[in-house]
């Protein structure tokens, strides 16, 4: 893992962090770089879950613009392959991981949002996919992940006007789960996060493949899918302790 995260672990939880000052921009260190932390974190028998952000002023503002104004599509192709394959770890990660969003997440920075599973915003955040006013559109997945948030016609309009949207239409149009005052979107998603790491991680993993089942084969073969990850969970730990806990009224222990 490289300089451009940082990563933190306690209680169950990483918390990894862009640092790529002043803004956050995504060149190619800084996706090599998520994906070797994302790796690790996502390998730690001491991880349950993992935070994403940027620290306490921004996410990250998107692309490295000015280094790749010039480039050409065989130039460009690492930098987005990058990205856009951090943004893949997480989504197949099967460990639930939250974005923590202060100030702006545009472009590629929102796309690496969009790839969590979960969105805590703050209430100043700004969310955008803004690529088409830069003659280009969303290359990490963002197109591919708006959809099934807020449904076609909403990506359309989002993604061909590249208009900003703040954090209450945020949470409105269904890109974030919550929104915290500035200073406690970092808290707040790391207690979500411990909450989650003390849970039952095996059935966590199984819903998270069942959801992206939803979303990647709907229909008949998702239903199968689920339905082979739960009867794979009978016989587990966490299934034989959460249910003698409910039967003998008390809280589960699952760790």
């Amino acid at each position: 893992m490289g300089a451009l995260v940082r990563i933190d672990v306690e209680g169950g939880v990483a918390v990894l962090t862009l640092d790529r000052p002043p803004v956050n921009a995504i060149d190619l260190a800084l996706g090599l770089d998520l994906q070797a932390a994302i790796r690790e974190a996502g390998g730690r028998e001491d991880v349950g879950a993992l935070v994403l952000t940027g620290g306490r002023k921004l996410f990250a503002v998107g692309a490295d613009v000015k280094a790749m104004a010039e480039y050409g599509p065989s130039e460009v192709k690492p930098s987005v392959d990058a990205l856009g394959d951090a943004c893949d770890q997480l989504e197949a990660l099967p460990k639930i991981s939250i974005a923590a969003v202060n100030g702006f997440a545009l472009g590629g920075g929102f796309e690496l949002a969009l790839a969590c599973d979960l969105r805590i915003l703050a209430d100043d955040a700004t969310v955008g996919q803004p690529e088409i006013r830069l003659g280009v559109i969303p290359g990490a997945g963002g197109t591919q992940r708006l959809v099934p948030l807020v449904g076609p016609g909403r990506a359309r309009e989002l993604v061909y006007t590249g208009r900003h949207v703040d954090a209450e239409e945020a949470r409105t149009l269904g890109l974030a789960e919550r929104v915290a005052p500035a200073d406690d979107v970092l808290g707040a998603a790391v207690g979500l996060a411990r909450e989650l790491a003390a849970g039952p991680r095996l059935a966590l993993a199984a819903a998270k493949a069942a959801i992206r089942a939803a979303l990647l084969t709907p229909g008949p073969a998702g239903i199968a899918e689920e339905r082979a990850l739960f009867l794979h969970l009978f016989g587990t730990p966490g299934q034989r302790e959460g249910m003698r806990a409910f039967l003998e009224k008390r809280p589960p222990a699952f760790g």
